[in-house]
């Protein structure tokens, strides 16, 4: 009796390896490790993009660096509200730009598009999940495209935002893709003095 039960506990432990083994190498099971999604990368650098010691603003946009048209034009308004404001709202702001598409943006890819727009706009990555996650967090809505023929495969049609969040995450306020900084111009004194002081 006593063998018995020695040979079926052998027995459960010999399947559940099996099973681990099967599931390790299937890829709806092997999945990619959990991130927070508040950790994105940027450069060669892991930021927080919830941290609480930075007491700035977020002033986050959702894109990509192959977008074609909405992306660019966004990141230019932002650029020309970033220089137009006074440098003590700048120093309340961080800019951030995230990508949509971390198949293709690397981290290094993200961080260079969104300086050359302006030097203090951060471009971040994460993994899938983490970007899905953010994205149902704020309300991005975005969907791949696949393309026949053409060299870049796909593109990713999305909704386009300016996101004010506190330091916390909490939305404070969004503002829709527009072609004049005028709006963000004047929506950043108004964010930063009523948070900040």
């Amino acid at each position: 009796m006593k063998y018995q039960w020695l040979v079926l506990a052998l027995a459960l432990v010999a399947g559940l390896f099996a099973r681990y083994m099967m599931d390790s190498n299937d890829p709806e099971v092997a999945r990619e490790p959990y991130y927070p999604m508040n950790y994105l990368e940027s450069g060669t650098e892991v930021i927080d993009l919830f941290a609480p010691e930075d007491e700035r603003i977020r002033l986050v946009y959702f894109g990509y660096t192959q977008c074609p048209d909405i992306c660019p034009t966004s990141l230019a308004v932002l650029s020309a509200a970033l220089k137009a404001i006074p440098q003590q709202q700048r120093d309340k702001l961080w800019p951030v730009f995230i990508s949509l598409d971390p198949m293709r943006d690397s981290a290094d890819k993200t961080a260079q598009y969104a300086a050359y727009f302006d030097p203090t706009i951060t471009g971040a990555t994460g993994t899938e999940q983490q970007i899905k996650s953010l994205a149902d967090t704020y309300g991005v809505l975005y969907i791949k495209n696949e393309l026949n023929n053409s060299e870049i495969k796909y593109v990713i049609d999305h909704n386009s935002y300016f996101y004010f969040l506190k330091p916390s995450g909490e939305l404070i306020k969004k503002l829709p893709h527009m072609a004049s900084p005028a709006q963000l111009i004047a929506t950043i004194p108004i964010i930063t003095s009523s948070i900040t002081e």
